[in-house]
């Protein structure tokens, strides 16, 4: 390791000026070659009976020039003859990346400070040795911006890895890393650390397995296709179309005709007398204004449409457009748009809730996705996107929101033919300006290759951890501004935990190794521990399972009563399967089995009787 730890404060010469009572094993050896930006070094193996192992690749080494110490990067050994000598020496050619330069305070005893630039460039003969312990804390450091550690320095686990915190939300961030490798604990770890130094943020996590819940107990709510309370009149008529369509190819005439039908059935909800008749001017009403409306109104526009004289041309159309509509209220899997039976002005319910506005302590929102429909998963991410972004908007800056997107190609692939556009473009704006208003973007993602470029581009730190591919591995080269490139040759070697960050959030580029969260806490352990094999399947609940699966409500009797209850563990043929018929109540005059209400009523307010 090219570290030296000063064990004793006795030394009499400055940090670096040589005196002729050092130990002379400390020179590694002398450069030969320097081009501007990097630097060739002529050495020898077995130098002072200390082996090969003062010279590994990824070290940092120190160049000393008088005045100052470049700082090298060991990229490359090399030796030309390609033979061992066991018993003479060993010449060697070690090939160095330039990184900046350390210089010494003004004040004695004041701290080195690094450079980036690099002022004085290595002469041919200047001395190159271990880097010490105090210029490696120098390069590293962030120069008094407010810093969070996230673990050590590979190179030196005694040297804190810090991350200015700040600037890595405020510029956006992005985890790379090929699964396993532990991308989700890295992002439970930053979260952490990011709550305990900006209690102000709140955290949305777009969560496609269900695993961050249980990984911030303390911080977290969980909102789940069961719990999630997202009216369908917060929809734009985009993301509607997409749930009505259900990733079908869509029918611009039904959209064409749906973008006329709800303004009118919004200003219906608002004015109830108005009638089909709609004011123009700054209150005009439109498709994407998120005003509620009933479906019963919608649905009754269409029946109007279609008994028009006029209108034969277009019924094939309506009548379509009416199906879907009906197909999609009583749909179960969509139970968290259509639920209610009141319809009422609840937006500022749902974005508290989601929000966390006021956050009670719990700041962070895991919105699980594992259980909703694939579908209608896209429109629903497009929602919070937007709102996220709006919310941040009109708050001017008093609500610093973070949007968390775990394995983010899906949402955004590179591919623009793929993917939901509205959701692209929802956290593209979030990208772009998002930072203006106090609006950040967490990107993770195993597979770089697949991301939009816009998106990556507009992440300013990176946390690359071991990635395979090598098209994903070229992506995280470009990405890279400074002259540190030479580091992410170890990106498919690197091991658990570990990861070369580099960017706007860090001094320099750095290679660490995140802290060890406590086996409670990993990402997705609770799910680990209950799927743990035991050796048998008498734990295998299969009736839950396919309660699950099917997705759709316990019938009630009361309201329910023109069908029979049936079990759900006794099979076909079994005893007792068919229970007796039970006596038929007289159905609510307020049911209809098209969707469960008459069109009449359904979402209008209950009248005292």
């Amino acid at each position: 390791m090219f570290v030296e730890r000063e064990a004793s404060t006795g030394e009499g010469t400055s940090q670096e000026r040589r005196g002729s009572g050092q130990n002379e094993s400390r020179i590694l050896g002398h450069v030969v070659q320097c081009d501007g930006a990097r630097a060739v070094i002529s050495a020898f193996a077995n130098d002072g009976g200390t082996g090969s192992g003062h010279w590994t690749v990824g070290k940092m080494i120190s160049i000393n020039l008088g005045g100052s110490r470049t700082v090298g990067l060991v990229y490359a050994i090399d030796k030309s003859d390609r033979a061992w000598d066991a018993a003479g020496s060993n010449p060697i050619e070690v090939c160095v990346e330039l990184v900046g330069e350390v210089r010494d305070g003004d004040a004695p005893g004041a701290k080195p400070v690094f450079d980036r630039g690099i002022t004085n460039y290595p002469h041919i003969g200047a001395i190159a040795h271990r880097i010490r312990s105090r210029d490696l804390e120098a390069v590293y450091d962030l120069a008094g911006r407010r810093a969070i550690t996230i673990g050590n320095l590979s190179q030196d686990e005694a040297i804190d890895a810090n991350i200015a915190i700040d600037d890595t939300l405020a510029r956006h961030f992005a985890i790379v890393g090929t699964t396993g490798v532990g991308k989700s604990t890295a992002v439970s770890l930053l979260l952490r650390k990011s709550l305990a130094a900006r209690p102000d943020l709140r955290v949305l996590i777009l969560d496609p397995h269900n695993e961050f819940a249980a990984s911030l107990p303390e911080y977290c709510v969980r909102v789940d296709a069961t719990s999630l309370d997202l009216p369908f009149w917060m929809f734009r008529l985009e993301e509607f179309t997409e749930v009505l369509f259900r990733g079908r190819e869509i029918d611009p005439e039904e959209v064409d005709m749906l973008r006329d039908l709800i303004p009118v059935a919004k200003n219906l909800y608002r004015n109830p007398q108005s009638g089909t008749f709609l004011r123009r001017g700054a209150d005009t009403l439109t498709a994407d204004t998120p005003v509620p409306y009933r479906i019963a109104d919608l649905l009754k526009q269409i029946d109007e449409r279609i008994g028009l004289l006029d209108s034969k041309a277009d019924r094939p159309a309506l009548k379509s457009l009416r199906t879907r509509i009906e197909q999609a209220a009583a749909d179960p899997r969509y139970r968290f748009m259509f639920n209610s039976r009141l319809i009422e002005d609840s937006i500022h319910e749902t974005i508290g809730n989601i929000f966390r506005v006021p956050h009670y302590g719990r700041p962070v929102t895991c919105f699980e996705m594992a259980g909703m429909p694939s579908e209608v998963v896209n429109s629903v991410c497009s929602v919070l996107a937007r709102l996220a972004f709006d919310l941040a908007l009109w708050s001017e800056g008093k609500l610093q929101l973070l949007l968390l997107c775990e394995e983010a190609h899906r949402y955004m692939p590179a591919d623009p033919r793929l993917g939901f556009a509205p959701t692209r473009h929802a956290l593209s704006r979030i990208a772009k300006e998002g930072r203006k208003y106090g609006c950040y973007l967490g990107v993770v993602t195993q597979r770089p290759g697949e991301l939009d470029p816009t998106i990556l581009s507009q992440c300013s730190t990176f946390f690359a951890m071991r990635l395979a591919n090598e098209a994903d591995q070229a992506i995280i080269r470009s990405a890279i501004a400074d002259s540190s490139a030479s580091s992410l040759a170890f990106l498919s070697s690197m091991g658990q935990r570990e990861a070369i960050a580099f960017g706007e959030g860090v001094a320099t580029t750095m290679r660490l190794k995140f802290e060890r969260l406590d086996d409670s806490l990993l990402p997705g352990a609770a799910k680990r521990k209950v799927g743990e094999p035991e050796g048998d399947d008498a734990n295998v609940d299969l009736a839950a399972i396919v309660e699950k699966l099917r997705n759709v409500p316990k019938p009630q009797t009361s309201a329910m009563a023109f069908s029979e209850p049936v079990a759900t563990t006794v099979q076909a043929g079994d005893a007792g399967y068919r229970k007796p018929a039970s006596p038929r109540i007289q159905p609510d005059t307020d049911f209809d089995m098209r969707y469960g209400l008459k069109p009449t009523t359904f979402g209008m307010r209950p009248q005292n009787e």
